[in-house]
Order: structure tokens, then sequence, then C-alpha cells
């Protein structure tokens, strides 16, 4: 699908300008999508978060649809909560989601999430990742990547990032993806078809952030673009347990020559500021060794 073909599919905008996010978000411009794939009749539950700030104060808002906050831990309950409400009303039109840092879904939210998908409840989690609690002032999540300087990891976080989707998948849930701020027609898409889809869905979407990453803040776009061409952050989608590749990634996969080296990536980010060579090849290392692992879980079901 072209941009002009979405436009005119969905020309309303339900995220407004004036919001109060930080210039480049890669968040604002991820929900932008989404809910130009979901549309009017969808309920947002945001737990504390980036989205708490950018979304404005009481009375005034920047998103145009119901949006409630949301203790860190409680997001999945409240919208199972929701989702039950409305399907005593009868009210069957209506998309609830969540949405939600790494931090309150990798790390404190995932208690509630897990039970929410162990119950398959009828709502869409989607994981906006910065990788960092970066409401707070940048500290280490269970989602920051090896190396990445935080302010709790001053010399370089020593763990490789949490795996959180194929986690949800495994969950045996009918849809789970991942997606890219910087890729927005592959994330509408994505949303589009989980609209359609019935039952716990979840979408884990890469989002840079110019603050805590330490980038330009004109070069969010690039940055995300990085991350997918590196192998950094792979594009998929698992539905009713069958692995799936998305474009962007797929053609890299079959045409290895287009691969960007990951230092090129980290280089980018003053995060990575203080990673030492023998990390940049631990990381290239393990790229290296996913990429013949997804090639092998092309068009297969991941679980029985």
């Amino acid at each position: 699908m072209s941009a002009k073909r979405a436009f005119r599919e969905s020309p309303e905008e339900y995220v407004l300008p004036g919001n109060s996010a930080c210039q480049g978000c890669g968040s604002t411009l991820a929900l932008r999508w989404v809910l130009k794939a979901l549309g009017k009749r969808t309920v947002i539950v945001n737990p504390a978060s980036c989205g708490c700030v950018y979304v404005g104060l009481y009375p005034r808002t920047a998103v145009s649809v119901p949006y409630i906050q949301m203790a860190f831990a409680a997001a999945p309950s409240a919208a199972s909560g929701i989702v039950g409400g409305l399907e005593a009303k009868g009210e069957t039109d209506i998309t609830v989601m969540c949405w939600a840092g790494d931090g309150g879904t990798v790390d404190i939210g995932v208690s509630s999430l897990s039970g929410s998908a162990e119950r398959n409840t009828n709502y869409i989690y989607f994981c906006y990742d910065n990788e960092a609690y970066m409401n707070t002032g940048t500290q280490r999540s269970g989602s920051t990547p090896l190396g990445a300087w935080t302010t709790t990891t001053p010399r370089g976080k020593r763990e490789n990032k949490k795996d959180m989707t194929l986690v949800m998948a495994m969950h045996r849930i009918p849809y789970a993806a991942t997606a890219c701020s910087s890729f927005p027609l592959d994330l509408y898409e994505k949303t589009k078809k989980a609209k359609t889809i019935k039952g716990m869905r979840y979408i884990h979407i890469l989002a840079p952030c110019p603050p805590g990453w330490r980038f330009d803040t004109g070069l969010t776009v690039e940055i995300g673009r990085l991350a997918v061409q590196s192998g950094m952050w792979l594009l998929y989608e698992i539905e009713n347990g069958v692995f799936h590749l998305s474009s962007p990634t797929k053609r890299l996969l079959e045409n290895p020559e287009k691969r960007v080296p990951v230092k090129k990536y980290l280089e980018a980010q003053g995060r990575f500021r203080t990673i030492s060579n023998e990390e940049v090849k631990l990381l290239q290392s393990f790229i290296d060794e996913r990429w013949e692992k997804i090639a092998e879980l092309e068009g297969k079901k991941i679980f029985f």
C-alpha cells in the first residue's frame, strides 16, 4: 500500500498538533498511524509512561479518542475490565487497546499482561519501545540493548534485550507482530489486520527517542531504518502460530549484501558512546546468528 492510498483510506487525524511530545518522538508518530488504522471507535488505556505526558493535561488533550491513564502495572487489567463492560452492553464495534512503553510492558506490567494473554482477552496491546524508562530520565529496562548507556548503566548495559514479542507469542495468542515507527505503512497494515482478529493481539513497536538515544531530532526516521537495515530490529508477524517475515526484513534476508553493519547504527547514537569494540563484535555476532535462525522459521509454526 502507498502512503497516498493510506491517507485516502484514513484521512482523519486523531493525534492532534501542538502536543507536548519531545521533538522527533517516534512514539507519537507510531500512535498517529495506529489510530488511523483503528479509527474513531477506539478506547486507549495508557499506563504511566511518556504517553501520559504528550497526551496533555486535563481538560485539554492531543488525542481525539477516549484515553484513560492507568497505574504502571494495571493497564492490561483495566483494558480487560473495559472489554468485559462493552461485551455486557453488546458494544461490538469498539476497539480497546493498551498503549504502553517498554518499562510498563517488559518489566512492571508483564504479570497482568501475561494473565490477559492467557485468557485471550479481546483487545490489542501496543508496546512502543524506546528501550529505557524515558519519562523518568532514561533508566535501564529489560528492553534496553547490550552496550547502551542509561543513567543506571553508565558504562553500558551488560545484557541483551528481552524478546517480548516471542514471549507473548508463546502464550498462543492469535496474533503477535513487530513494527517500527520508521516504517509507518507496515505498522498501519499490521494494525488493520489486528483489528479484524478476535482475542488478544500484541504489536511491539520500536520507537526511536532523540533525547534518550542521544541523536538529532531530525534523524528519528533514519535511525529506525538503520535499526531494521542492520538487523538490530526484525520486522515480522506470527499469526495463529505461523511465523512470517515482513517485507523490509525479508528483503534483507534474501539480499545480505544490502544489510548495514551494526557499527553504523551504533555510531549514529550517543547512548552507545561507551560501547567497547568487543561488545560491538558480540552484537554483530548475535545479529548474524539471528539472521540464520529466522531463515529457518519463515513460514513455519513456532508452537504446537
